[in-house]
């Protein structure tokens, strides 16, 4: 009698999925709001500035998710001290092959940089004045003065000319690498859940683990971001939305 073929591993749940996607849509129409806002007659950016609070609630859901989501989304179950990180990169070099279900330890740190400098882009803008004063964010009277407002709002523009698009570049290319090299299917993995059966060194933990409800759960991580972006928007003495 023939063995049934080995079943794929699950590792990513639906909500981690659906965040990591819609991240990435959302940062591509942050750019072609921006970058067309007089084509399609956008004078106060409405659109760059809503897409804007979507991605600060992503992230601020991805906290909460991080916290109570499935194993493998969790901060400590990939999370790896520096050093281990940099074992992890020594051996990558050296050609020797460890695969991680979830994130491997040099990749978190990707992660958390991407997760990091979005933050930074999506709160400067939050504070920037737009150079022609018909736009601004919520949050304008925290730079003090209108000069240093729209300068803030020049930095917003550069940190994602200058670092986020670099950060994303060197993220496609290690994933495509990965999948070229290592035959490890990354991006397959963030679109099915799935990961081939083999040797995994976070397998114990990781491996088709799963959460009650986790759809529910991330529903009401949803509703406490919302409720925890605009409630930080109108204690710092700002309004989401303006004529």
């Amino acid at each position: 009698m023939l063995k049934p073929a080995p079943m794929p591993v699950r590792v990513w749940d639906l909500p981690t999925r659906l965040f990591h996607w819609s991240l990435v849509v959302l940062i591509v129409c942050a750019w072609a709001s921006f970058e067309f806002s007089d084509v399609v007659g956008d004078k106060t950016l409405l659109w760059h500035r809503l897409n804007g609070y979507a991605v600060l609630l992503l992230l601020i859901w991805r906290v909460l998710w991080g916290l109570v989501g499935s194993p493998s989304a969790r901060f400590a179950t990939f999370l790896a001290w520096p050093w281990t990180a940099a074992a992890y990169a020594v051996d990558l070099i050296r050609g020797r092959d460890r695969h991680y279900l979830g994130h491997n330890p040099l990749g978190a740190y990707m992660i958390i940089a991407l997760v990091a400098v979005v933050a930074t882009q999506g709160t400067l803008g939050l504070m920037a004045t737009e150079h022609n004063y018909v736009t601004w964010g919520p949050l304008t009277a925290l730079a003090g003065s209108d000069e240093r407002s729209i300068e803030l709002a020049k930095w917003h523009v550069w940190m994602f000319d200058s670092v986020l698009l670099g950060l994303i570049a060197l993220h496609i290319a290690a994933n495509v690498l990965y999948r070229l090299i290592k035959k490890d299917r990354l991006i397959e993995a963030m679109v099915t859940g799935t990961k081939p059966p083999g040797s995994y060194e976070d397998e114990d933990r990781l491996a088709n683990a799963e959460i009650n409800r986790p759809l529910l759960r991330a529903f009401v991580c949803l509703v406490l971001a919302a409720a925890i972006f605009a409630g930080a928007i109108k204690a710092l003495g700002g309004k989401l939305f303006y004529i």
